[in-house]
């Protein structure tokens, strides 16, 4: 992937080195990055590792009652990272700032407004809880912000069996899909729809369609944005189907417990990932990435 010529986003929270974040929840005991509302369930014990998840649903496997939101949402100067893996980041999110800008008004008659990436290693907090690698990247849509401790990267290629920097590119543009979802006000009514929900695979389906989404409009960042600034290369897209692949709940299912139950899914299978990765790539229409209305 040809990066380095891309834009730089000025909206990072670089927070590596600062000692496990700052701050802690509101209330005692505190929760983890499991209690995630990207979707907004509670009560749902998915039962699912999500270190072994990419995304936002997984986040909200381990949400209960008796824990409290974190409230501090302190303002951080956003800052430019100068090694090259932070200065990566910056680019695949500023390419995703520029193309969404674009194309969220003319495709759907919303305006965008950029999320802040914050980069951490190990520990930080969020207003959605407090932010730990072991959880893997997540959106959180209370303080409009993706959470992002880059060793992820490592474990995805030496553990998921992706990589390269597209693939790496593909992850971030997923969660900034979420931030699309809930601009377009998707994420609130599937909140809703969730807590309606009459059983755990029925809220389970409501997450595989948010995230499957998110994966098509990780698409339709790259159909764009490789249109204006031809950053693709040749293996580019081989890498990032791939990765899609690897972390199907179909496979991480079965290396974990040597069996598969589509119940409990929450991102979707390899199949599936990979279909509505490209189906976004193919198109670059918003509208194309429609999971609730197929």
């Amino acid at each position: 992937m040809k990066w380095e010529d891309l834009q730089t986003s000025e909206n990072i929270e670089d927070r590596r080195g600062e000692g496990g974040g700052f701050g802690g929840p509101v209330g005692g005991g505190g929760i983890g990055l499991g209690t995630i509302v990207v979707l907004g369930i509670i009560g749902w014990a998915l039962g699912i590792n999500p270190s072994l998840l990419i995304g936002g649903a997984d986040m909200l496997s381990r949400m209960g009652g008796g824990h409290r939101i974190e409230r501090e949402d302190r303002t951080r100067d956003t800052s430019q990272p100068t090694d090259q893996l932070g200065r990566f980041v910056a680019k695949v999110v500023g390419s995703n700032e520029q193309v969404w800008s674009q194309i969220l008004p003319q495709q759907e008659g919303v305006a965008f407004r950029a999320p802040r990436l914050v980069l951490f290693d190990g520990a930080t907090s969020s207003r959605c809880g407090t932010a730990q690698s072991a959880m893997g990247p997540f959106y959180c849509p209370l303080d409009q912000r993706i959470y992002l401790d880059t060793s992820f990267f490592r474990d995805m290629k030496q553990r998921f069996g992706g990589g390269g920097d597209f693939a790496y590119a593909y992850v971030i543009s997923h969660e900034m899909g979420h931030h699309i979802q809930n601009l377009l006000g998707l994420l609130p009514k599937v909140q809703r729809a969730q807590a309606r929900a009459g059983s755990r695979a029925e809220a389970n389906s409501l997450s595989v369609r948010v995230e499957l989404m998110a994966d098509c409009l990780a698409g339709v960042w790259a159909n764009n944005g490789n249109r204006s600034q031809n950053f693709l290369e040749e293996g580019d897209l081989e890498k990032a189907v791939a990765s899609a692949q690897a972390i199907g709940d179909d496979r991480l299912q079965r290396a974990q417990r040597g069996m598969v139950v589509p119940d409990s899914f929450t991102h979707g299978s390899s199949a599936q990932r990979t279909e509505w990765l490209l189906r976004g790539l193919k198109s670059g229409r918003i509208d194309d990435c429609n999971t609730f209305g197929r």
